[in-house]
């Protein structure tokens, strides 16, 4: 993912709302959201190429997402994927507090990586480009993207303050509301960009929420709704190099019944 906001107790029905967009090369493969064939009790898109997901849910209601940290010049092509993360966590049954902690161990030999982990004793954020062990996600409506957690760029702070707006204003979030809010396709303002080290060119194209380009964009949109009854509504919503909705997919997640079921 390069774009999320996580919504946590900010509204009466929704106790965690969490709205991601996958920016990707549109050349690499990967499969949209599915039960994993050989872990049947998770939900999510894969790279087809490192074999990992971006994002997935489980059924027991875990829920994993991450998104790169942005550093030009100082990738490693030889380090493990990243996509390997989350996977690895929604497989297994260690609560995410366990998780991040052997993730720790382990974390300088992974790229730059943001990791946002939830299970029943709330949402926990931990990333390798920080001295900070692991950061208990506060209630509220928080922004992420390719820095860390709540770094104030310009789409982070508009898709963080047009969430905030609609669930303030509605007892039932319409998805294709909090999508619309995920389709914006305006560029910043260049002199609020932040300096990461790409051109300024290339700064202003990544700097809307959604990315439209013909080599890397916006590949797909995620809304994960979760109510107090720890049932998960997931949808996911893919889309080609010119924007078009190429597949759409809705899922509902039962973490008492620990089921996964297709909706129409």
């Amino acid at each position: 993912m390069c774009l999320a906001v996580i919504a946590l107790n900010a509204h009466t029905q929704w106790p965690l709302v969490i709205i991601a967009n996958r920016d990707e090369y549109h050349e690499r493969p990967s499969a949209t959201a599915d039960i994993w064939q050989a872990s049947p009790g998770v939900l999510a898109g894969r790279d087809l190429r490192a074999g990992g997901t971006w994002l997935g849910v489980s059924a027991t209601g875990k829920i994993g997402l991450l998104t790169n940290y942005r550093e030009p010049g100082k990738q490693n092509p030889a380090a493990p994927s990243r996509g390997e993360l989350v996977g690895r966590y929604l497989v297994q049954r260690g609560s995410a507090d366990a998780y991040i902690q052997s993730v720790q161990q382990q974390s300088e030999s992974f790229n730059g990586f943001n990791l946002l982990l939830a299970d029943t004793s709330g949402v926990l954020y931990f990333s390798n480009r920080t001295t900070t062990p692991k950061i208990q996600v506060s209630s509220g409506v928080t922004g992420l993207s390719n820095a860390t957690l709540g770094v104030a760029w310009p789409k982070v702070l508009r898709t963080q303050n047009a969430v905030r707006a609609l669930l303030d204003s509605t007892q039932q979030p319409d998805s294709d509301a909090l999508f619309s809010i995920f389709r914006d396709t305006t560029p910043a303002n260049p002199m609020e960009l932040p300096e990461t080290g790409l051109t300024a060119e290339r700064e202003l194209k990544l700097s809307s929420p959604f990315i439209q380009d013909a080599l890397y964009g916006t590949r797909c949109s995620t809304l994960i709704m979760k109510d107090h009854a720890g049932r998960i509504y997931f949808e996911e919503r893919s889309f080609n190099p010119q924007a078009d909705m190429t597949h759409r997919c809705k899922w509902l997640v039962d973490s008492v019944k620990q089921t996964i079921t297709a909706l129409p």
